[in-house]
């Protein structure tokens, strides 16, 4: 492992961060608050093999829902980041050591909320020599072997810090769909993704397809915190050029007063004019609307992705 001398509070960076007054939410934002007994249910499980949600740790509007359906992204390796992103709720500092455990844990609790397609994502972890992929692909084959018809799509981090080879190892692993968020337009990346480069994502997403051309490749992006519609176009045909397969488009929430002001909130009808433009630069899936998320929705979107293609091919 590589002695990155990280420190050891979490947040560190909202010691400088002044305090970003957040606009009302518009009514096409709001959600229920969370509650029931299927949200109930899926918290247990979550609780009982001690893991971690992107879902909690995010805050995302969607947690009620989905919960209440049983569907709970895993967050694996922790729940302390090595970035500290300005529109991430996710706790920043020195993460603890890799649990070897985990994999099963995320295994049982994928057969016990009888889940048809999971996500499994993580935090950061460049203090590990490979990025956490070995961590990645040894969830991956747990959960095949515990729940071999449920479909995994797995929303890693950029391992920026590694050799080019960890790659294949997740890969190999054959994830269902393979996701890494582009987050932003690369004029945004030194305020809102500092620890990011933008065109190395975006070489991560075209890598994948040239080591299994068969792989669904997805990325996602939030709007609203500056961009312009331009550039959103422009991240599209970035994408495209990297033959991505499913685009995301969500509106960005400000998680607290130190994180990212919320620039604007994108209206519905601008996310539904970013759908079209997407589906006709040749994405196979897209969802834009302000409450998508990386995995919501997640299953049957899959679905719909793998319909898509065959329909393509079929016209081929």
């Amino acid at each position: 492992m590589r002695d990155l001398k990280l420190p050891e509070q979490r947040h560190p960076e909202k010691a400088h961060r002044q305090d970003n007054t957040q606009p009302k939410k518009p009514s096409w934002i709001r959600v229920k608050a969370p509650g029931g007994t299927g949200y109930a249910e899926t918290r247990r499980i979550m609780r009982d093999n001690n893991l971690v949600t992107v879902c909690e740790e995010a805050g995302c509007p969607n947690v009620g829902e989905c919960w209440s359906q049983g569907h709970a992204t895993m967050m694996i390796m922790g729940e302390i980041c090595t970035r500290g992103c300005t529109f991430c709720n996710v706790a920043t500092g020195r993460p603890d050591v890799l649990d070897v455990f985990e994999p099963g844990r995320v295994a049982d609790a994928v057969q016990k909320l009888g889940l048809k397609h999971v996500v499994i994502t993580s935090v950061d972890r460049d203090d590990l020599e490979d990025g956490g992929a070995e961590h990645f692909a040894q969830t991956i084959r747990a959960v095949r072997h515990r729940s071999p018809d449920t479909t995994i799509e797995i929303l890693t981090p950029d391992f920026l810090k590694c050799d080019s080879s960890v790659l294949e190892t997740v890969v190999a692993a054959r994830p269902d769909v393979f996701n890494h968020n582009l987050e932003t337009v690369p004029g945004l990346y030194p305020t809102v993704r500092p620890g990011a480069r933008y065109f190395h994502s975006l070489r991560l997403l075209q890598r994948v397809k040239e080591i299994d051309p068969g792989m669904f490749t997805k990325s996602g992006i939030m709007v609203g915190l500056g961009e312009d519609a331009q550039a959103v176009r422009q991240v599209m045909d970035d994408m495209r050029a990297a033959d991505v397969d499913f685009l995301t488009i969500g509106q960005y929430l400000q998680p607290t007063p130190k994180h990212h002001r919320v620039d604007r909130f994108v209206t519905p009808e601008e996310f539904a004019a970013y759908e079209k433009a997407a589906f006709g630069k040749g994405f196979l899936m897209v969802s834009a609307t302000p409450l998508t998320r990386s995995s919501y929705h997640a299953g049957d979107d899959f679905a719909r992705l793998r319909a898509a293609r065959l329909a393509r091919l079929a016209q081929s």
